[in-house]
């Protein structure tokens, strides 16, 4: 109050809310030319990393392309043993009115082997057949399912499959 009797004025202090403006101000700057200076250190990175995928050759990616074919070549080549089964459709054991899509490769140790690849394929589908839709409702029953499926391959091709890759799995 002894102030306000002599007359002089205190300078005004700033304002907490401008400090908090200038503040996000500058921490926004400083974020973005840290984000573009990380985006220039790996930009170089990343298209490298795509230029290695495309081959020069289309015939050299593992197949020769049909006439009007896009997209990448098939995965299934004797050359990566690697065999896709033909798509299992099946309805379960319970509900009875839903049906299950399976598509799935095999991935041999050795050289493929038609016959037993076929074989797989009748095994997987008389399995499909005694599932219920409680059994594969769920990531774990899914994964259940995935571990079954292996076993059965397992036994079926006596070691000659190292694994069961699922392209597709739709139940409806």
């Amino acid at each position: 109050m002894a102030d306000e009797e002599t007359g002089e004025a205190k300078p005004k202090k700033k304002s907490g809310a401008m400090m908090t403006i200038v503040g996000v101000a500058v921490l926004t700057l400083l974020g973005a030319g840290g984000g573009w200076a990380v985006g220039s250190i790996l930009a170089p990175n990343v298209k490298s990393a795509e230029q290695a995928e495309k081959p020069a050759d289309p015939k050299a990616a593992g197949g020769e392309k049909k006439e009007g074919e896009t997209g990448l070549p098939h995965i299934s080549t004797e050359a990566n043993n690697v065999v896709q089964l033909e798509p299992i459709t099946s309805n379960l054991a319970y509900p009875s009115e839903n049906w299950v899509r399976l598509e799935v490769a095999l991935l041999f140790n050795g050289p493929p082997d038609v016959k037993v690849a076929e074989d797989i394929h009748q095994d997987i589908m008389a399995y499909i057949r005694t599932v219920s839709l409680q059994q594969i409702e769920g990531p774990r029953g899914f994964q259940y399912l995935r571990d079954d499926i292996q076993e059965r391959v397992d036994l079926r091709s006596q070691g000659r499959v190292s694994k069961v890759m699922f392209r597709t799995f739709v139940v409806e």
